[in-house]
């Protein structure tokens, strides 16, 4: 459930456009993983929805204007028995649906994330702990848009983008308290037919579970 600022300024595109406001909804229903001596993985199905404002042409749109369905996946690889270090990858590969208001359907998509980082323990009882790492993404265009763009051209056309960073980012997980809190930062150093410039996040999650009903031992007769 996203709040952003997408204030945007590319000349070299073309855009002078940005906004603020609830962005687009990312909803994953559905993963399986494994548990393994020296690895962790999961694969799941996860849908974005197009929640964030979006008009053709203008200038504030906070959303995509699309449906995207995702195939996505994760794995861990631990380096040291006591899986302080760490090497992560993350992959989502992005199917859209037609942009709302205009004839135009992007191009799927394929993107990674990877990191490789080391754990920190902060006191003796492994209660809280700090995480800090080199992390870096890349994403690519894999086919071609449909449809047609606003000048009755063929969609096409339009150049295939890719989009490359690298940055840190540091975890501050607390198990007794199921929390956990990020930050990381990514300056972009390579794009091709995409705007370049910086990524930061600031996040948290927090788990709770239900209470589980008492136990009863006693034997019906």
């Amino acid at each position: 459930m996203p709040v952003a600022n997408g204030s945007l300024t590319a000349p070299a595109f073309g855009i002078d456009a940005g906004g603020a406001g609830y962005a687009d909804t990312w909803v994953q229903p559905m993963a399986l993983g494994w548990n393994l001596k020296r690895a962790s993985t999961w694969v799941g199905y996860a849908f974005t929805a197009p929640t964030g404002r979006f008009t053709p042409g203008s200038t504030t749109n906070v959303g995509s204007g699309y449906w995207g369905n995702n195939l996505v996946s994760g794995t861990t690889f631990y380096l040291t028995k006591e899986k302080k270090t760490t090497v992560n990858l993350a992959t989502d590969w992005e199917i859209h649906r037609k942009k709302s208001g205009t004839n135009e359907t992007p191009g799927q998509a394929f993107t990674m994330e990877w990191g490789i980082g080391q754990l920190f323990p902060l006191d003796k009882t492994m209660t809280k702990l700090l995480q800090l790492g080199l992390i870096g993404y890349d994403q690519w265009q894999v086919t071609a848009d449909g449809g047609t763009i606003g000048n009755g051209l063929p969609a096409y056309l339009i150049p295939f983008y890719s989009v490359h960073a690298l940055g840190v980012q540091a975890n501050f997980p607390f198990p007794a308290k199921n929390a956990s809190f990020f930050f990381k930062f990514e300056p972009e150093y390579l794009a091709y037919s995409h705007p370049q410039g910086r990524t930061l996040v600031i996040g948290g999650s927090w788990t709770w579970g239900f209470p589980r009903a008492p136990r009863n031992d006693s034997k019906v007769p």
